[in-house]
Order: C-alpha cells, then sequence, then structure tokens
C-alpha cells in the first residue's frame, strides 16, 4: 500500500547505495500522487584541490589532478595540461603526442565503461543486487566485462606508467614514449577487446527499457578534425552553441544549492543541460568509425539518443570505439624523437576540456610569470550534471508513484545510475529519503 493511499507521512532511509561513486542523498517528497520536491544533495566534504593547487608550480598540476579520482585520471591530467599549455602559448593539436594522449584516453574510456555497463548498471537490468550476484548466474558475462576492463587498463600501464593514477604525464607531453614493441605487445589483447566490445553492444541492446525520452540541451565538445570528441574541441550544443573552451564561464553558471556541498551547473540562460554519453553520440554520431556505427544502428540508436536508461548502450558504442581506434593507433605508431616539448611558463590564463566517460571536464589555470598557479577552478561532469540528474529523477517519480517505497527507491537508484556520477570518486553511499503528504 502507498502513501498516497494511507493518507500518511513516510520516510525512506537508504544508508548505503552501492555501484556509485561519491556520497550522497537524495530527499523525496510526494503530495498525494504529485511530486512536490526531488533533491540530489551531495554531502561529502570537499576536498579544496583548487584551492590546493594554489602556489605550486604549472608542471606539478598533472599528478595533483590525477589524484581527483582514480577512475578516470587521465580526464583530469589531459585537461589540466591542455590548460597549462594554452596559458604558456603551446598547441599540441596533432603529431605523434596527441595520438600517444588520445590513446591513453583510449585506454581509460574503455576500463570505464566498462566498470560502469558490468559492475555498475548491469545488475539493475537483470535484477540483481550487485556484480558478484550476477556473476554466479551469468559467469560469461562477468569474464568479457573483465576482460574488456583489463585491456582498457594494460593500455593505460604501458602508456602511461600505471594503471591508476598515471605517472609518465606532464605538461608537454609525457616523461618517456613506449616502444613500438611494448604497444604492439597489446594488440592482440585489445582486438579481442574489440570483439568483446562488439558483443557488449549486441547485448546490451537487447536488454528492456523504459520509454523515456529528456528534453534538455546536450553539450559536448566538438575535435576540430572530424574525431569522435575525447581529448579536445570546442563546446556545442543542440541548442545551437559552438564557442572556444575558452568561453566556458561566459556560457556556463556554476552555483551553490543550499542542500549541497557541491555546485551545480546550468546555462547562463537559467537552463538545465547534459553533458556525457548521450550528448556526444547526439552530437558526433557522425564521427563514430565504421564498426562503431554500424553497431550502434544494429543496437536501434539513430540520430539521436534523449533515453537516459539507454546510456548503457551507448557507452558500450563508445567502448567498441575507443577499442578500434586503439587498434589503428598502434599499428600506425612511429615513437616521436622526443617525448615532450619544452613549455616555458609565463603570466597568463589557459583553459582545457576534454570528455571524462561521464561528459565534459573543465579546467581553468592562472599562473604568473614563475609558472606558480595563483587561481584554479575545476568543473567535473558530476557537478555539471546534477540539476539534470534531478529533473530525471522528478520525472521518474512522477512517472512511478503508484509504487511502493522499497520499488519507487529501486527505479530511483537506477535512474542515478544511469548518469554514472562520480561523486567524490571515492566511497559509494546514498541516504534516500521519501516524504509522503
Amino acid at each position: 500500500m502507498t502513501a498516497s493511499q494511507t493518507g500518511k507521512t513516510r520516510t525512506i532511509r537508504t544508508d548505503y547505495l552501492a555501484r556509485v561513486e561519491g556520497e550522497g542523498a537524495m530527499y523525496i517528497r510526494l503530495d498525494g500522487d504529485g511530486v512536490a520536491e526531488v533533491r540530489l544533495r551531495i554531502y561529502e566534504p570537499p576536498r579544496f584541490f583548487e584551492a590546493l593547487l594554489r602556489g605550486r608550480s604549472f608542471t606539478e598540476v598533472p599528478d595533483i589532478t590525477a589524484r581527483i579520482c582514480g577512475i578516470c585520471p587521465v580526464a583530469y591530467q589531459m585537461s589540466s595540461v591542455r590548460a597549462m599549455e594554452q596559458a604558456c602559448g603551446v598547441a599540441l593539436d596533432q603529431g605523434p603526442i596527441r595520438d600517444l594522449r588520445r590513446l591513453l584516453y583510449c585506454g581509460e574510456w574503455i576500463e570505464s565503461h566498462a566498470l560502469h555497463i558490468y559492475l555498475l548498471h548491469a545488475p539493475d537490468f537483470l535484477g540483481y543486487p550487485g556484480f558478484v550476484e550476477l556473476a554466479g548466474d551469468h559467469p560469461e558475462l562477468a569474464q568479457r566485462g573483465l576482460q574488456l576492463k583489463q585491456a582498457g587498463n594494460a593500455l593505460m600501464r604501458v602508456v602511461g606508467g600505471r594503471e591508476i593514477h598515471p605517472i609518465n604525464v606532464r605538461v608537454g607531453g609525457f616523461y618517456r614514449a613506449p616502444t613500438r614493441a611494448e604497444l604492439r605487445g597489446l594488440l592482440d589483447q585489445l582486438e579481442r577487446a574489440r570483439e568483446h566490445a562488439r558483443e557488449t553492444v549486441r547485448w546490451v541492446a537487447g536488454l528492456e527499457f523504459p520509454e523515456v525520452e529528456r528534453d534538455v540541451e546536450l553539450v559536448a565538445l566538438r575535435d576540430p578534425g572530424g574525431a569522435y570528441p575525447i581529448d579536445l574541441g570546442r563546446i556545442i550544443s543542440t541548442g545551437g552553441l559552438d564557442v572556444p573552451v575558452a568561453a566556458f564561464d561566459e556560457e556556463f553558471v556554476e552555483e551553490h544549492v543550499e542542500y549541497s556541498n557541491a555546485l551545480q551547473g546550468r546555462l547562463r540562460n537559467g537552463g538545465t543541460y547534459l553533458t556525457g554519453p548521450l550528448a556526444r553520440f547526439t552530437l558526433a554520431r557522425e564521427s563514430l568509425w565504421p564498426l562503431a556505427r554500424e553497431a550502434a544502428t544494429e543496437a536501434g540508436l539513430t540520430g539521436t539518443c534523449r533515453n537516459p536508461f539507454k546510456s548503457i548502450i551507448v557507452r558500450a558504442v563508445e567502448t567498441l570505439q575507443a577499442c578500434d581506434e586503439a587498434v589503428a593507433l598502434i599499428e600506425a605508431y612511429e615513437p616521436p624523437d622526443r617525448a615532450w616539448v619544452e613549455v616555458a611558463p609565463r603570466a597568463g590564463v589557459g583553459h582545457g576540456a576534454t570528455e571524462a566517460p561521464r561528459g565534459m571536464l573543465y579546467h581553468r589555470y592562472e599562473i604568473d610569470e614563475r609558472g606558480s598557479i595563483l587561481a584554479a577552478q575545476i568543473v567535473p561532469p558530476t557537478s555539471q550534471n546534477q540539476r539534470a540528474v534531478e529533473e530525471d529523477l522528478r520525472a521518474v517519480v512522477q512517472a512511478h508513484v503508484e509504487l511502493g517505497d522499497d520499488e519507487l527507491r529501486a527505479v530511483c537508484e537506477q535512474a542515478i545510475r544511469n548518469h554514472d556520477p562520480c561523486i567524490s570518486c571515492a566511497t559509494h553511499f546514498l541516504e534516500l529519503t521519501v516524504e509522503r503528504d
């Protein structure tokens, strides 16, 4: 019996939500059969990385920012080095160093998407409380997911120096370029991963999805060379936005909401926007390579995808794209004469943005003539997407208001996991409160 049937106020608390990264709470208040209020509250204490960076040398940024996230450290490294290089008047938008950066980023996409698809999200669709239970009944699925993740990890280890928090990235390039033999030693594993990714697209396309369409402005990067957006580009949107990364603060606003420690992003005109797989696919589908584009079409994804529950399909397509690109980059690889270019400090402001698996990640730094950091701004995709996630939750709750609290909790948790939110890239907690009037 639901609260609307009893006429009583009911409160539900979920003290532990596995399969998302971070600490948060969700509050829902229902007024009869209507949704009066929805809040996604991030209560984890801030870690003050922006303050920590002030006074440090510009050369330290890749190693410090990588520690923000254990799942997508490359995204933080690449956004930070691009910002620092721009501040110092250096552009590495093509050539072997850019190729190595993209190859490292492909490794992160493979391991991060595989983690989310198989370990975090698949249990929702198959009716399991977690990956361990799923693996017990479907060992072949579990093995496929783990082998995909291992392939991504191996690529990060060879190019980045280690799997978690790579140590080979520096402003201007890499401390050391891998040999051709080291990279070619990954080909067999990556070719198998490509087949695993192709099977993953076929598998997730057969899952059951609620019929949901979200009318929200989608934002992603557009690569100037026509590649699928990963490591650089201009900021574009389905609303007609097309600006350089340096214009981020002119178009987007971060604001504090009283119930959350995290800032929320919105368009400067007040609108809600969403970054991530749905945005990238909708804005750059034609930039996918033939294998990934064909797989997307077979999976029923055409020009646009606005169903957040189908984000798992898009992630599978992007995993296939990353595997395919990684194989091609390795086959064409010739080590550069030098793994880095000299970047001399100068006073200035630099901006950098890349596409983390969860969405666009923006960095801005101001440095002085010695290269000391005067100010830092880091805007992760989860804070940008938080408002859109809240609006998704409101729609999901309204569509399922007749459910009992336990069933409603499960649907809401899945709606959150659609976006793979990395709340803090640390522990996994959610307190859920539902109040029915």
